[in-house]
């Protein structure tokens, strides 16, 4: 019997090699043991608030890991076809919209050594006003915001004052850095430490960032205990993003099985990377995450959030993930809870095609 995940032409397809009967075992397989953990748990918690969703811990299963290929030059091509076309078709209208789309999924963020509390009251204030009055349209002067900002631990108790200045910690979510970022390398009781002292500061988001050298090595259970550990931290208080290193895991099999151990172990979202790796948030790799999230889905009936960072600096670039997103995925994932963008850059970009676009528009 053999289990086999293809991602190619951006299709995933399962092959049955022995019966038939194989691919609605596995997923029985699978479900019956999610199914009785939930039986055993009742109180894990549902929600965060109102808006956001926790995603429970199920069982540690290997089967979806077993027999991965990854087609590179397939899902290049896929990528190309699902994005390049579509990208051109858009008109002003279109691509204000998406425009101010993708300022609502960005996790604004500063992680600079030189971090200060007036750089993030800045950041926080950027975030809630991306747009300068003057310049604004007047319906959108105050209400348009992004989803989040980013820090680090230690400056997670600064945005929170800044944002409850402002007014705004019901409409932006603190994300903090957390575990080692960003090389995941330290011990494991000092990377659940730093969860709680985040989440006592504010935060309610922790992006973990995991060991690469479980993933390289093939240690699927330890990353799995690992990462269960930090979704038991954040409890019900923080959502927990989890940050591959898709530069440092060696393959795209790698991307894609680290996913599917991550979403198994808790993880509300799967994120590219760092943005300190030399290879960052790509689209191909981007669609190996994608196809991950897609099974996990299938098996659970379990929706996980996708959050690439790093390298996406322009509006174009931020429309293509969202077109692809909304190719495979469907319209419902580009929202907050389900989507992000983690970027320092891009609001620059978002602020002069807005500009660009509106005055268009007025003509």
């Amino acid at each position: 019997e053999t289990y086999a995940v293809f991602i190619s032409l951006g299709i995933v397809s399962l092959v049955v090699a022995v019966a038939s009967c194989y691919q609605l075992h596995c997923v029985e397989h699978f479900n019956q043991r999610y199914q009785a953990f939930l039986l055993s748990t009742p109180n894990l918690p549902q929600t965060l608030n109102s808006n956001m969703i926790v995603n429970n811990v199920i069982p540690f299963d290997p089967i979806p890991l077993e027999k991965v290929y990854v087609n590179l030059r397939s899902v290049e091509r896929s990528v190309d076809l699902l994005t390049s076309t579509l990208i051109k078709r858009q008109s002003p209208a279109q691509l204000l919209h998406w425009t101010l789309k993708a300022l609502s999924l960005t996790d604004l963020t500063t992680l600079s050594g030189d971090d200060t509390r007036a750089n993030v009251e800045r950041l926080c204030f950027r975030a809630a006003y991306p747009f300068p009055e003057r310049l604004a349209e007047p319906k959108d002067y105050g209400q348009v915001h992004t989803a989040a900002v980013c820090v680090y631990p230690s400056r997670v108790g600064d945005a929170y004052k800044a944002l409850g200045a402002l007014k705004r910690l019901d409409q932006i979510q603190i994300a903090a850095v957390a575990t080692g970022f960003p090389s995941g390398q330290y011990p494991l009781h000092s990377r659940l430490a730093e969860i709680t002292y985040a989440i006592e500061q504010g935060a309610t988001e922790i992006d973990i960032v995991v060991d690469r050298s479980l993933v390289l090595n093939g240690r699927w259970n330890q990353l799995y205990e690992e990462i269960v550990k930090m979704r038991e931290a954040c409890g019900d208080k923080a959502h927990l993003k989890t940050i591959l290193g898709i530069g440092e895991c060696g393959t795209m099999v790698n991307v894609y099985k680290a996913s599917m151990v991550a979403m198994m172990a808790g993880s509300d979202f799967i994120k590219t990377s760092t943005g300190k790796e030399a290879v960052n948030a790509t689209l191909p790799v981007g669609l190996v995450m994608i196809r991950a999230i897609q099974e996990f889905y299938r098996l659970t009936g379990k929706k996980i959030g996708l959050k690439p960072a790093g390298g996406v600096r322009t509006v174009k670039d931020a429309v293509a993930w969202m077109i692809m997103i909304k190719e495979t995925l469907g319209e419902q994932w580009l929202t907050p809870e389900l989507f992000r963008f983690g970027a320092s850059g891009l609001l620059d970009d978002v602020e002069k095609q807005y500009y660009s676009l509106s005055k268009q528009l007025r003509k």
